[in-house]
Order: C-alpha cells, then structure tokens, then sequence
C-alpha cells in the first residue's frame, strides 16, 4: 500500500509538471493573442483543462482498475459536449490555485462600464483605413519621384543646348490630320500678321493673337477616346484611379473658365504649401531661389496683365524653426481659408511647388529660346482604388481637372515642351475650395533659379489664355 501511495503521488508530481507546461503554453499563445488578436485563449484553456482530466481520468483508471469510469464520460470530454464530472471539477481547481493561472488572469469576467468613447471608436476607424490604404502615408506627397525613365514630361527632357529628339518634334507631336492647318497658322505667323481670333469648333486649343500655333494641336474626337486621352496628357499614381466615368474629355473641354468679376477687387490667390522648397542654386547669394521666389514673379507676370493677384509668402511648412510637412496641407488650409473669407472675389487659386526627382534627372527643355524648367499640373482626386475617400470631398473636383486640362492644350500648341503629363493622385491636396484651383509643380530641385523662372512666362500666358475663355 505505500508503495502504491507512493506511485501516486508520483503520478501527481508529473501531472502538476505537464499541468504547468501546458499553463506556460496557455499564457504564451494569449500573449501572442493579444498582439495579433487571432488566437483565442478560451479555446486553449478548455483544451489544456480537458487534455490534463484525460491524463488524470487515464492514471486513475491504471491505478484504480477496480473503480467503475463512465467511458461515455471520456468520449465526451474529448468531444466537448460533456457535463463537468468530478475530475474536471478537480482540474479547474488545480488550474485556479494554479499562481501561472492566476498571474494570466483566466476566469477574470469582463467588467462592460457602458458604451465605447466615441473618440475611440474614431480612432480604430483611421487605424482600419490606413491599414487598408497605407500607401496614402508614404505616397501621399505631391512628388513625383522620377527617375527620368517614367515620366520625364510629355515631351522627354533634353539638355538646354539640344534640340528635341527626332521622334519628340513638334511635327511628330501634330497628329496627321491636323498639321495642314497648324503650318497655314504658322505661315500667317511668320509674314509679321498676328493670328486670328476665330477658333476651329472642332479643335481643342485657344485663339491667340500673340503666339503663333508652334507644337500639337487635338481635335475633340482624338481626345473623346479615353485611351488616347489617358496616354497622351497623363500619369496615374497607383494611390488612385482615374477610369472612364470620371475623364470625360468633352465635359472637360465644355467648362467656361472665365473670370466673372472685374479686377477691382483681388480674383487670383497665389500661395506655397511648401515654401521651403529650393532650387540647385540656393544660398546665401541666391536666396531668392525658391519657388517664393518664382510666385513673386508669376504674380507681377498677371499683374501686368491686368489681374489682381494676391501673394501669400505666409510659411506653412516650418513649425518651431522645423521643417514639418506632414501637416503642412492643413495649416496651408487654415491660412488660405481665412483669405478667401476676406477676400470672396478670389476665383482661381494656385498653390505654386516645385518637384522633387531623382538627383541625376535635370529636366530642361528650349521654350521660347530659353533654357526652361517644364511645369507639371496635379490633380487630387480623392480617391483610392477602392472607391472615394469620404472624408476628402471636392465638389470642384471635375472642374479642377478640366482647368488643368485646358491649361495643358494651350502649352501643347503654343509652348512645347513647356509641360509635363498631368499627374494624379488619390488625395484631395485642397483643391476643393474653388473651381479654378491648380497645383503647379515647376521644375524640380536639380534645376536652377533662372530655368524656373523662365517657365513662368509661358504659364502666365496659357493662364491667360483659359481665364479669358479663348
């Protein structure tokens, strides 16, 4: 007899050992729970509980032959569907004196103190949808990234002192159909007379009596294929989608962008979400060479032309003497808000920036005859893949595109190689306070002060050009 007492409480040690195994095991895979929020510990328990009563059933079976055991009652602890017996009563004894047991806090109830703080209802919300979309967190800047081998512009970058190459030449830009009257434009142009203000129905450019037609003039009809208008004019960033029912050309050639007020009072807002932005020659013999600096020009540019432009230099992307733009979108927000309440007559809004690419990609091309910094038109659209983003609305959504659009025609027939394809990404960048807001990209940081400011002149005329409704 003692021998077999003995026996048992061998037995027992060992049971106490694989019991606190499988308790280690239980509190592992619930802190593995907790982080990943698969695993289910409850599940775990009742197994670990139900597995140590099959040993504890099977050694009192092997010690106490003689004792009747309810074999149904075995079956039923394996299959989970049984009444606690008395060696489950003992397991949750031993599990609840158990101080591993006690430590991972199993048999706790939940305590529920009423409805979930709204605020963090908000917060589990954000967190899902950038989990979904967190491409939007580290693409949602308006950089393009280039590395020249993408979207180099619409037409490919050149060194200032080459020529376009042979298969990007005004010529080959000109679809076939259109070239006859492009050359007879252009033939009027060079006798000294000015061209006409009558405009083809069916072509897409401006009137001009200034510029002479000089690159690629569309028909509507070209532009009505959406593959055509999408290979031609522009760069889809995989934060987003642009499909058919949103790039209608025709609807986007129909808008009038004519101002409607008098320049009494101001009708154009010129801003820098990013006003830290520099170009290759900035220093402190050069420190003007920002694209500050380029608004400032820009802005005597329209002025001259008879518009009343605002110039806002405030800094929105320096916070405590820092570089922060992370949130510089939202103070540029609360900043021009405040203008447009005092200034209601504003119209058009372009938030003025520079690119930034590859450090070996220096995009220059001849416009005019000068050395110039292509010029690239954004567009948010507020939307993923997925589907719209609720929380961005741009009731001027479809305007902002065809403003960018027009503006793209005109430099295509009046200054080639002036810009880039228009880019498109998922956010909304601002975009949604008036119809005729743009964001303008000017060069990038490889390119020189005087390269940018050239651009601005072409970009002062084909503003003018879609704002008088030509």
């Amino acid at each position: 007899m003692r021998r077999r007492n003995k026996d048992i409480n061998w037995y027992i040690r060992k049971m106490m050992i694989i019991i606190s195994l499988a308790l280690a095991v239980l509190l592992s895979i619930k802190e593995v729970s907790e982080v990943r929020k698969k695993a289910d510990p409850h599940k775990v328990e009742n197994w670990a509980k139900e597995g140590a009563g099959f040993g504890i059933s099977y050694i009192w079976r092997l010690q106490y032959p003689a004792a009747t055991w309810d074999e149904s009652d075995q079956n039923s602890i394996l299959s989970g569907t049984h009444e606690k017996s008395m060696i489950n009563v003992l397991c949750d004894i031993l599990f609840s004196q158990s101080p591993l047991y006690r430590y991972g806090g199993a048999g706790k109830t939940e305590t529920n103190h009423g409805e979930i703080d709204p605020a963090y209802e908000g917060y589990l919300e954000s967190g899902r949808f950038y989990e979904e979309h967190s491409f939007l967190l580290y693409d949602g800047g308006e950089e393009s990234g280039e590395d020249g081998s993408i979207n180099a512009g619409a037409h490919k970058a050149q060194p200032a002192e080459q020529p376009p190459a042979g298969g990007e030449t005004a010529a080959n830009q000109i679809p076939e159909q259109n070239q006859t009257a492009v050359t007879d434009q252009a033939a009027k142009a060079d006798k000294g007379s000015t061209l006409t203000a009558d405009k083809d129905p069916a072509m897409t450019c401006a009137s001009s009596t200034l510029w002479p037609i000089a690159g690629a003039v569309y028909r509507k009809e070209q532009l009505a294929d959406y593959d055509f208008l999408i290979k031609h004019f522009y760069n889809i960033h995989t934060s987003t989608t642009a499909g058919r029912d949103l790039m209608k050309a025709d609807e986007f050639l129909s808008k009038d962008f004519t101002l409607e007020g008098g320049n009494d009072k101001p009708q154009i807002l010129i801003y820098h979400t990013h006003s830290q932005e520099e170009f290759s020659d900035h220093g402190p013999d050069n420190p003007n060479a920002t694209v500050v600096g380029i608004g400032n020009y820009l802005t005597e540019l329209l002025t001259k032309k008879g518009y009343n432009v605002i110039h806002d230099t405030s800094v929105y992307d320096l916070q405590n003497g820092k570089l922060d733009r992370n949130k510089a979108y939202t103070y540029a927000l609360d900043g021009i808000t405040e203008i447009l309440q005092k200034n209601p007559s504003i119209e058009v809004i372009l938030d003025v920036h520079r690119d930034g690419v590859n450090e070996n990609l220096h995009m220059v091309n001849q416009v005019n005859g000068k050395p110039t910094a292509p010029i690239m038109f954004f567009n948010g659209v507020s939307q993923t893949p997925k589907g719209p983003i609720e929380y961005l609305p741009n009731p001027y959504r479809t305007q902002n595109l065809a403003f960018s659009l027009q503006m793209q025609l005109d430099a295509a027939a009046y200054f080639p190689n002036l810009t880039r394809k228009i880019y498109i990404k998922g956010l909304r960048y601002n975009q949604h306070l008036r119809a005729r807001s743009a964001l303008i990209e000017v060069g990038a940081q490889t390119n020189t002060y005087q390269e940018a400011l050239n651009a601005m002149e072409p970009l002062s005329e084909i503003l003018d050009m879609v704002l008088q409704g030509n």
